[in-house]
Order: C-alpha cells, then structure tokens, then sequence
C-alpha cells in the first residue's frame, strides 16, 4: 500500500481512512464537535500523485542518504529547501521516514528496536526539489550533545521550510514533547505535529489524544499548523497525504490549496 496506485484498487471507505486517517475519526465524534481543522489541507488526487513522484527516484531523480553530522559544521551547506523530523526516542521516527522513502528501496533509513538509535543528523537529498533530515532522538537515551545539536540547526538552517514534531499516538503529548514545543515557539519555527503509531492505539484513545492536541494547538501555539496528521508506518495509513504535503511546504506543489 506504500503506492497511491495500490490504494486506489481499495473499496471507497478504505481508500479515504488510508489516505485521510483524520477524516476516518469523524463518524466517530459526537455531534457539534468542530471538525473543521481535520481537513485544512486536503490535496486532490493530481496533487497526490505529484507528490508520490518526487518520493519515487528515476532516470535523472536521484534519492539519497547524503551524509550524517553532529555539528552544524559538518552539515552540508544549505541548498534545496529542507524539512527535519524530530521527536522523542522511540517514536517511530526512522520507520516513518522510512515509509516516505519506501517507493525507493534503494534508500538506507537505518530502524533500530533501541530507543535513541539516530545519535547524529542524518540527511537525505530527493533529487533537486528538498533534503530531508532525520534528527537525533530527545528524551531517553538522546545524545549527550542533543541540546547544542538541535538548537544550532534549527536557528541556523536557512532553508529549513518546515519542522515535523513526531507524537506518539499511545501516550499523546509528554514532558518532553511540552519542551520541544516551547523551543520551537521560542525560535520561531514553523513545524506541524504527527501522531505516530495510530495503528497501536484504540479508537476511543485515538480519538481523545486527537481532540486534546488540536485544542493544545489552538490555545497555546503559534506556530504549529493547526491541523495534525496521523500515520502508521506499516499499514501506510496518512503516508500519502504527508508526502504531499512535505512537496507542498517545500515549494514543488504550487498549485495545491492547503485550505
């Protein structure tokens, strides 16, 4: 199901949970409860498939693993724009980033069962349109220089585009996940929240961490987009819908209404 060609052969109520987990919730929510941040950015089909095409390499599109640093110094130098995924160890965020590139097998995106696996950032090129940057675990077993690490990037990168706040969709916002939003707000950066792990979390849990995030969102930030996305990593469930909207806030959808 990683190819959008795949889900289309799925009977209708299938397709649209696979694609747009968010709006799969909604018959679930009792009536008058506002519904209207489920579906701020809601690409077409032409645009979904645009999206896939950048996550799948080809003659003259190449998908790499670039390098690893653990210092702004030794990053590459900036280029394409770029968006960085961060989170708390253990929360699937090499799986996710792992599925994104699953189009291209070819692509290394080490998974590990330890918590705290990624130490360095880790940086992966598609073609000429965006770099990827799969940041270091924060919270258990995160680099000892994890702070310096994150925080120089974050306020440095000039062509950081976008910041993905990874959240596990079991346990919703922790201790951790309140400060790593705080650094965000305080820097400045705009970032997006993803519920990892939707696959593992009942109905009814999902539904209440879903509703106590977007409130979250709507009281105490700024600079959050105001809707959240919801993944599994092994039934792909929203992978479509966050590859596109990764090419959209990267600048290589232009034509996409995320409204």
């Amino acid at each position: 199901l990683s190819s959008l060609s795949q889900v289309l052969r799925l009977e209708r109520s299938r397709r649209t949970g696979l694609i747009f987990p968010l709006q799969k919730l909604e018959r679930h929510l009792a009536p008058g409860v506002d519904t209207a941040r489920f579906r701020l950015f809601q690409p077409g089909l032409a645009a979904l498939q645009q999206a896939e095409g950048l996550f799948r390499a080809g003659p003259g599109h190449a998908i790499d693993y670039i390098t690893s640093a653990v210092r702004m110094e030794h990053a590459p130098p900036p280029g394409p724009p770029e968006v960085c995924f961060i989170g708390r160890s253990n929360v699937g965020k090499s799986s996710l980033i792992r599925a994104l590139f699953s189009l291209s097998p070819e692509v290394e995106v080490r998974v590990s069962k330890t918590p705290g696996h990624t130490k360095k950032m880790n940086f992966f090129k598609v073609g000429k349109y965006f770099t990827l940057v799969d940041m270091p675990g924060y919270g258990y077993r995160a680099p000892q220089d994890f702070v310096e690490m994150v925080e120089a990037y974050l306020q440095e990168r000039s062509n950081l585009k976008r910041t993905f706040l990874l959240v596990d969709g079991v346990v919703g916002l922790q201790k951790t996940d309140h400060i790593a939003v705080e650094m965000l707000e305080e820097f400045g950066i705009p970032y997006v929240m993803v519920l990892t792990k939707i696959d593992r979390a009942s109905r009814g849990l999902l539904l209440k961490n879903v509703l106590e995030m977007q409130e979250f969102v709507k009281e105490k930030t700024q600079g959050c987009f105001p809707q959240l996305f919801l993944v599994s990593s092994p039934e792909f469930s929203g992978i479509h819908l966050l590859r596109c909207f990764v090419a959209h806030v990267t600048g290589n959808l232009p034509s996409v209404e995320a409204s």
